[in-house]
């Protein structure tokens, strides 16, 4: 192409005079002022498209970027995290776009980042001196499994005799032991065992630590005054008074006849009586993680006697506030908890310690009797409760007539769902989280347990084997990943 030459080359002064010719024209200054605004929109326009290439292109780094980065932090992940992360980049043929890849490992964490750089030419700001726009990807994801203190509560009534319910709670109360207790998480997870049913059986360990008025030697239930469900703990000070130890129901669900006292108890048994073993499997066991024997105990469990679910949740946390540690120090010294959790349970507040409660009921809240203390205040009367069905002994020597005198109502399901919904409550606000499984119950049964829950997404209703997916689930996401940055 010929260059033009001093002659037919415009110069600023040929401009300058232009201008000056245009000002003094209307029609010269409109057209001036047209050109200026079309150029500057062509400008705007030409940024705002190399912009929305820039962005689209960085929305695509970021993406790999996270994707890469979750899945190199997983703990469970047995390739090496950085080979992870470049090997995501790989095969979105972005490999020559990572920076640098850190990870950082501990026993109960994996961090890593990553920083990734694109560089793209610019189509119409290279015109104004920028010709290339770098494209900045930065994302950091962290596995990170704190102190967990797990209250694991069980419904072991004698509804879940039916349908196999029994058989599919083992199964899924196994899945989640081996979920949460794996080698990696040792001494940083702790399982509590809270079996329930009418009552709950604290075991000769915790029993003997509180203050009770000990009226026999039977069994291991305390009665909980209706008060102590606005609040977590255990009050200490206070002068708890001993479970009765008789038997309600006529039939005996496990034993299948009229007349035995080895099941359906209000209140389990513990320790042996004319031959009879008591059911130590039915006791809390505090603080442990030793899977085996936690699913040892789960597999003996047999369905009994009637439903509390209020009593088994009133345990669960109770034994996750602060004052509840010289208790577990104890068992811990006696070998009846974990030694590495003979500290815990750790503060409310510790930000290194999760508090999680896993309620599961197949039923609902239900009425429970109790003997007056008229006929319930010697030895005698004592011992006459442990050697007779109470239904059986009325049925048999009293009119019926008199039947009602022998025996009063101390919950029925409303004054259970209450007080159900005044623990669940103040565990909420007190930030432990709660997960809660309805398995084959019905629609009350599955508000109650709802409204346990610390929010909907944290409350299953399943059905058959579904039981175990919920198990598992819940387990997963106790040790859930976090994107971080």
């Amino acid at each position: 192409m010929k260059r033009p030459t001093r002659e037919n080359r415009l110069t600023a002064g040929d401009l300058l005079a232009l201008s000056r010719h245009l000002s003094k024209s209307d029609d010269g200054s409109i057209t001036m002022f047209a050109c200026f605004m079309v150029l500057i929109m062509l400008m705007i326009g030409g940024i705002g498209v190399d912009m929305m290439r820039h962005e689209m292109e960085r929305t695509r780094l970021q993406a790999i970027s996270d994707r890469a980065v979750l899945a190199a932090a997983d703990l469970d992940q047995p390739l090496d995290p950085e080979a992870v992360v470049r090997d995501y980049f790989a095969k979105a043929n972005m490999a020559e776009y990572v920076s640098a890849v850190s990870v950082s490992d501990g026993l109960n964490y994996r961090t890593v980042t990553v920083d990734a750089t694109n560089t793209i030419k610019t189509q119409f700001m290279d015109s104004m001196g920028v010709e290339n726009l770098n494209v900045p990807a930065r994302a950091k994801a962290e596995e990170k499994i704190q102190k967990v203190e797990i209250s694991l509560v069980v419904d072991i009534s004698g509804s879940m005799k039916d349908n196999g319910k029994m058989q599919n709670l083992k199964n899924a109360a196994g899945v989640f032991v081996d979920t949460v207790l794996k080698p990696e998480n040792e001494d940083l997870i702790s399982v509590s065992l809270i079996p329930y049913s009418e009552h709950v059986n604290a075991g000769p360990g915790i029993f003997d630590q509180l203050n009770v008025n000990k009226v026999h030697k039977f069994s291991h239930c305390i009665e909980i005054p209706d008060s102590e469900f606005d609040k977590l703990r255990f009050d200490r000070s206070r002068s708890y008074e001993q479970m009765q130890y008789f038997q309600w129901n006529y039939y005996s669900i496990e034993s299948g006849n009229y007349q035995n006292t080895r099941y359906d108890t209000v209140c389990p048994r513990n320790g042996n009586r004319n031959g009879h073993t008591g059911e130590d499997y039915e006791a809390i066991t505090a603080f442990s993680q030793n899977a085996n024997a936690l699913k040892a105990q789960i597999n003996k469990f047999k369905p009994r006697a009637g439903t509390s679910i209020f009593l088994g949740m009133k345990w669960a946390v109770g034994m996750l506030h602060p004052d509840f540690r010289p208790i577990i120090s104890n068992l811990a010294d006696m070998g009846q908890a974990d030694g590495a959790f003979a500290n815990r349970p750790s503060a409310l507040n510790d930000p290194e310690t999760l508090k999680t409660v896993i309620l599961m009921t197949d039923g609902q809240n239900d009425r429970s009797m109790r003997i007056p203390d008229w006929y319930y205040n010697s030895d005698s009367e004592i011992m006459h409760w442990v050697d007779y069905n109470l239904q059986y002994y009325m049925n048999r020597y009293v009119n019926y007539r008199y039947h009602s005198n022998f025996y009063y109502q101390k919950y029925d399901a409303a004054q259970g769902d209450r007080l159900l919904s005044n623990i669940c409550d103040a565990a909420k606000e007190a930030r432990i989280v709660i997960w809660s499984i309805g398995f084959e119950v019905t629609d009350h049964g599955a508000n109650v347990m709802r409204d346990c829950a610390s929010s909907p997404s944290h409350f299953f209703r399943v059905e058959g084997v579904e039981i175990e997916d919920a198990f598992e689930s819940i387990a997963r996401q106790i040790n859930q990943l976090r994107l971080t940055q």
